[in-house]
């Protein structure tokens, strides 16, 4: 049986190391000094529930696998079978094409036919670059096609501090609104409410103890360096999830049942939140030709 995620191409840097998969991109492993700060799977194993999958066109749902572009109806494979949507995207379970692997680095890209449900063809490609205690994500998108399109781009890593139990960890994000979600579709419903005083506040901080979410924060703030600075910390030990201003979105998922874990939380960056190809909301918009350049990544304190 083939391995479901490819090859495995590890990178270090000093005590950094990180392992990306030839299927999908996708992040399996992220330590330092052999403390793990990403929630890992097995070598031969399937990411669950999405851990360390590269997610475009669209992050997260697509309303009954359905959208509209220019006035034709297109219609997505159902990838989400229990809900009848489509999901995170078209290259999750596609290798990708090495260009460059460097000791510290490396390099992929994948070309996104035109097909049934996504009209226009792009070519996409992601590095990944360790530095001493941080990693770097860098996704560049371009439109191969000879009309403009709209396209989102997300990432969805889970992250842990070595063994520290995921209910002893303190979520930080710098989010002033959040979307409501329809429970049993996980898409989004009505206007963006603000956090503040709500359970959705985590400007200043809350213990994952007994906090469920799966669920889209928006209206981020940016710090001086004009990033956005999600932190999951325990005493002075943290790892901070930062990302460029594109990725106006963070989605937290907190799953109380990730092989190998249990209790775990994604952290995943994204421009757009869900069903963005059919509300148009914060869609990368890329003429005939045009491309696109962002980046997030992960820095370890403590």
């Amino acid at each position: 049986m083939a391995n479901p995620t490819g090859q495995q191409f590890e990178i270090t840097r000093g005590n950094a190391r990180a392992v990306v998969t030839e299927i999908g991109a996708g992040l399996r492993a992220f330590e330092i000094s052999g403390v793990p700060y990403l929630e890992t799977f097995a070598e031969d194993a399937a990411p669950p529930k999405g851990a360390g999958q590269i997610l475009l066109p669209w992050p997260n749902r697509t309303k009954g696998a359905e959208w509209t572009y220019h006035g034709e109806p297109q219609r997505l494979e159902v990838t989400e079978e229990a809900r009848g949507n489509a999901i995170h995207g078209l290259t999750r379970y596609r290798p990708w094409t090495l260009v460059e692997h460097a000791e510290s680095s490396i390099t992929f890209e994948i070309e996104v036919p035109r097909q049934p449900g996504w009209p226009v063809p792009l070519q996409a490609r992601i590095t990944y670059d360790l530095a001493p205690r941080e990693l770097t994500v860098t996704h560049e998108i371009r439109n191969e096609g000879s009309s403009a399109i709209g396209v989102g781009v997300g990432a969805h890593p889970y992250f842990r501090i070595g063994d520290v139990p995921t209910d002893e960890l303190t979520l930080t994000l710098p989010a002033t609104r959040v979307r409501p979600y329809v429970a049993d579709q996980q898409l989004p419903y009505g206007d963006e409410r603000d956090t503040a005083g709500t359970e959705y506040d985590f400007q200043k901080g809350r213990l994952l103890a007994e906090v469920d979410l799966d669920t889209a924060f928006g209206g981020l703030v940016a710090a001086e360096d004009g990033r956005f600075h999600h932190v999951l910390s325990r005493g002075d030990r943290s790892v901070e999830v930062w990302a460029g201003p594109d990725f106006r979105w963070v989605q937290v998922f907190t799953p109380a049942d990730l092989t190998g874990r249990g209790r775990a939380v994604a952290i995943e960056p994204m421009t757009c939140p869900a069903d963005a190809l059919n509300s148009g909301t914060d869609l990368i918009e890329l003429a005939p030709g045009g491309s696109w350049t962002g980046s997030w990544g992960v820095r370890v304190h403590g």
